[in-house]
């Protein structure tokens, strides 16, 4: 599992899980890190592994990443990717279950765990997880982009770009914003 979405100031977390499946490791489909994808690249992978294998997605909203934290509302996405994925999975021996998860999050699952650090440039699955999850999220800060377009979010994700910045500056914090982040938080107290 990889998640995508913690350092925006804006909308979602957003974690993704698949299933290791063996056709996933068909070189022929170019899988990897998805931050080293263009975004054409990713939208065709994300339905090739949606054709392939099972997933699950978790997605926890910025209200609630200001009222737990991000990491454990990076967590609390995670879980729920793997309950998803789960449930999805069913008939599955659920005893030989492991999970590899990008990074070095401790999740509250009753799995044996594996956190492997850049496990999305390292394992086939974990980057397959992890387009799953910057795919989402993109689609989700797209529609957010319709309703608040003055910020950017089509172009930015929410990240801390400069545009970003200046947007925040002229118009304040949309709805979506992450209250709890330093850079709103700060022009908050300003205004």
């Amino acid at each position: 599992m990889d998640e995508a979405g913690r350092g925006p100031l804006a909308g979602p977390v957003v974690a993704g899980a698949v299933l290791f499946n063996n056709s996933l490791l068909d070189k022929g489909l170019g899988i990897r890190d998805s931050k080293k994808l263009t975004p054409k690249k990713r939208e065709k992978l994300f339905f090739e592994i949606l054709k392939r294998t099972g997933i699950g997605i978790g997605i926890i909203h910025e209200k609630d990443i200001d009222r737990m934290n991000i990491y454990r509302a990076t967590i609390l996405a995670m879980e729920n990717a793997v309950l998803e994925l789960l449930q999805n999975i069913k008939g599955r021996d659920k005893d030989k279950i492991r999970i590899l998860v990008d990074g070095n999050m401790k999740l509250d699952l009753p799995y044996k765990i594996k956190c492997i650090i850049r496990g999305d440039s390292k394992i086939t699955c974990i980057a397959a997880a992890s387009i799953i999850a910057k795919v989402t999220r993109d689609r989700i800060m797209y529609l957010y982009d319709m309703h608040y377009p003055q910020y950017g979010f089509k172009a930015h994700k929410g990240y801390p770009t400069k545009a970003h910045f200046c947007a925040l500056e002229k118009y304040g914090p949309s709805p979506i914003h992450r209250r709890s982040f330093r850079p709103v938080r700060i022009w908050d107290e300003k205004n």
